[in-house]
């Protein structure tokens, strides 16, 4: 059989300025790094390709093409890829094409698309990638199982288009950013280091806290308000129709009136918190500061307090770090609900105030405001609401001066209130996949504005959803998960006790994590070079719930005694042992559900690398810990264990073994979380 594929190919991308680039492809396209994965019996020819599979078809087998760039690739930016092929005689169903873009530095693939097609089948091709650095180069293979006969693959040369970058047809007028060592480029960011701090704080929590806290029904409040089916809407709620009382009118009811800033940070900082984060405002659009560019602020409606200042004001008073988190990027689109209408009812075709002007507010409570700049509605809807920007599922995409506004917010709360970290809400930066000029002037004033004496940042910036790369520039978060790994890079688990905007129910129905499952969650994230950042949800008015605080005292008692093994330290050469650790799960969530046994056991260091803390995350019912890991014959530790010691405690009695370390706890040990232990050479 034969297989020929016809390629014309040419990189296109959504925009319209370009890059200083040679041709895409060489010309005569060579034989690159290409490759046939077979055994003995398959040759390459001359760049093609000859096989015989009929005596081993139920292996799998592939071969690729590398198509060379030459292509000036800008890191961090996406591009489209796309060509047009023809195939001829293909005689297998099982044939399969793909195409991706391949790192020469050994990261992962990127682009990866595979498809199936038959004989005579002429199509078009294209994805999206995100390009890390130049080194890139296009390929496009076939791969197959079953007895199929190759001959004569060839990819043949293409003319070079005009290559542009996307962000580049996005024209912003922003603010300078401040004079230092780093430019508003991701090669420049590449440059950012950790700040000690930050590496030693490990436990810091978050006042995830704003109007939409007044309702006490969780998340997302503002938009599902708007939304039938949702939970937020009349007359659940016991508010009025959203045509009649819409999200501005929450905020007016919210009054914080007991809300105490230097109480809260010095509770917190009692049970063990480093660092602390504010709200500075969430999709909802609503700035909890005194705000320049945003009217609809905690100054001018609603509590008519400054609340950030006055958390800021309360964690330098207790020497802890300040936080903010910035999640009003998805404002534009995540409020489009507030635009519609019921389409069955007494009330269909009546409007959400959404559609409501500063015209309307005449005579009423919100004269003089325009409720457009909450709802950032003066624009068409999308289809669909996509959390990437993804037009192609249906997203709107902000126009120009809303993107100068939100820059304009962030950095002023930035020089205003002076904060040591800010998390952004968003993949990667605010308008990733749109542009990231916003995201990385903001990242390069940030940080040039935190310059300690010796010229080192001490800022600290979280993003999600962060390439290994990307990580290097930013602090890595995830989100209600955690690494399956000691990561390289310093990262950050934010999680809640419950949902990250208070909910009733949740203390109704007696859903919060348990102190116990915290202290487990920060053991494991501490041994891979990670910290947590805790949301302790606030009611309305401002202040935790009984049981919310009874859980932090817990967490702060467990601290108070075993702290040691936490705060300061560095990841040992292994995370842990046990049942968890190999099956361990990755990614967003996956910090959520985890069960621990005795045999889970998790490690850190002192950052001199002479004490090492092994923290048992359910204690043994026996009253006897076995640690593989430190065996005699352990290469991670040959010198001879001195001393074993429970943190909290005294000295225990140990045996070691080419089975591990065996280590007797005190008779009377009423421990009923997790145990820490102090192991010395």
């Amino acid at each position: 059989m034969h297989v020929i594929l016809l390629l014309t190919a040419a990189l296109a991308v959504l925009a319209s300025s370009p890059l200083q680039a040679d041709s895409i492809l060489e010309s005569p396209l060579s034989d690159g790094d290409g490759r046939f994965v077979l055994d003995d019996g398959a040759k390459v020819v001359d760049g093609d390709v000859e096989v015989d599979t009929s005596a081993i078809s139920g292996e799998f087998h592939e071969y690729f093409k590398t198509v060379p760039a030459k292509v000036n690739f800008i890191f961090g930016k996406p591009y489209v890829i796309s060509y047009d092929y023809t195939v001829n005689k293909v005689g297998d169903n099982k044939t399969e094409f793909y195409h991706l873009l391949r790192s020469t530095e050994g990261d992962a693939d990127v682009g990866m698309k595979l498809w199936t097609d038959a004989a005579g089948r002429k199509g078009h091709k294209e994805f999206t990638a995100t390009l890390e650095s130049a080194n890139y180069r296009f390929i496009l293979g076939v791969r197959f199982k079953g007895a199929i006969r190759i001959e004569n693959l060839k990819i043949r040369e293409t003319t070079a288009k005009e290559i542009v970058a996307e962000d580049d047809s996005i024209l912003l007028n922003l603010p300078p950013v401040a004079n230092g060592p780093f430019q508003p480029n991701w090669n420049s960011l590449l440059n950012y280091q950790v700040p000690e701090w930050f590496r030693d704080a490990k436990f810091g929590i978050w006042a995830h806290w704003g109007p939409q806290c007044e309702a006490e029904r969780g998340d997302w409040f503002a938009r599902n308000m708007y939304m039938k089916g949702k939970g937020g809407r009349a007359p659940d709620t016991g508010y009025p129709h959203p045509s009649e009382f819409g999200f501005k009118d929450v905020i007016h009811a919210w009054k914080a009136e007991k809300f105490d800033p230097d109480q809260l940070v010095k509770f917190y900082k009692d049970n063990g918190a480093k660092y602390f984060m504010a709200m500075a405002n969430h999709h909802d659009n609503f700035d909890n500061y005194d705000s320049k560019y945003q009217p609809w602020n905690s100054v001018k409606v609603g509590p008519k307090k400054d609340l950030i200042g006055g958390w800021a004001a309360a964690a330098r008073k207790y020497g802890l770090r300040f936080g903010v988190s910035v999640h009003a990027s998805r404002a534009w689109s995540w409020y489009e609900p507030a635009q519609g209408t019921d389409e069955t009812g007494p009330y269909a075709g009546k409007p959400y105030d959404g559609k409501l002007t500063k015209a309307d507010g005449k005579g009423k409570w919100w004269d003089g405001l325009d409720p457009q700049d909450l709802y950032a509605q003066n624009h068409t809807p999308g289809k669909k609401f996509s959390w990437t920007w993804d037009r192609d599922q249906g997203s709107s995409w902000p126009d120009s001066a809303y993107m100068e506004n939100f820059f304009k917010r962030t950095q002023q709360l930035w020089d205003d209130y002076h904060p040591d970290q800010i998390y952004f809400d968003d993949t990667v930066l605010p308008f990733h996949g749109i542009t990231d000029k916003v995201g990385l002037n903001l990242a390069a004033h940030f940080y040039n504005t935190r310059l300690n004496k010796e010229g080192v940042t001490e800022a600290v910036m979280n993003g999600k959803g962060l390439s290994n790369k990307q990580r290097r520039a930013m602090v890595y978060d995830i989100e209600r998960g955690k690494a399956n790994a000691i990561l390289p890079q310093p990262w950050e688990t934010s999680t809640c006790l419950g949902q990250w905007h208070y909910n009733k129910a949740v203390l109704d129905q007696h859903l919060y994590k348990s102190a116990a499952s915290v202290i487990r969650i920060l053991c494991d994230i501490v041994s891979k070079n990670g910290n947590l950042l805790l949301s302790v949800p606030l009611q309305r008015d401002g202040q935790p719930d009984a049981e919310e605080i009874k859980i932090v005292n817990e967490i702060g008692a467990w601290l108070k005694l075993n702290g040691e093994a936490i705060y300061a330290t560095r990841p040992w050469q292994t995370f842990g042992e046990g049942p968890s650790a190999t099956n361990n799960k990755n990614g967003q969530g996956g910090a959520e559900t985890d069960t621990f046994t005795p045999e889970d056991i998790r490690f850190t260091q002192s950052k001199d690398g002479q004490t090492l803390y092994a923290i048992v995350l359910e204690i043994p019912k026996d009253g006897k810990v076995a640690i593989k890991s430190l065996g005699n014959a352990s290469p991670s530790w040959p010198e001879k264990i001195r001393s074993v010691r429970l943190l909290g405690g005294g000295e225990l009695k140990f045996t070691r073994d080419e089975n591990g370390l065996h280590v007797l706890l005190p008779e009377n040990f009423t421990g009923q979380t997790a145990l820490a232990l102090k192991i010395t050479s």
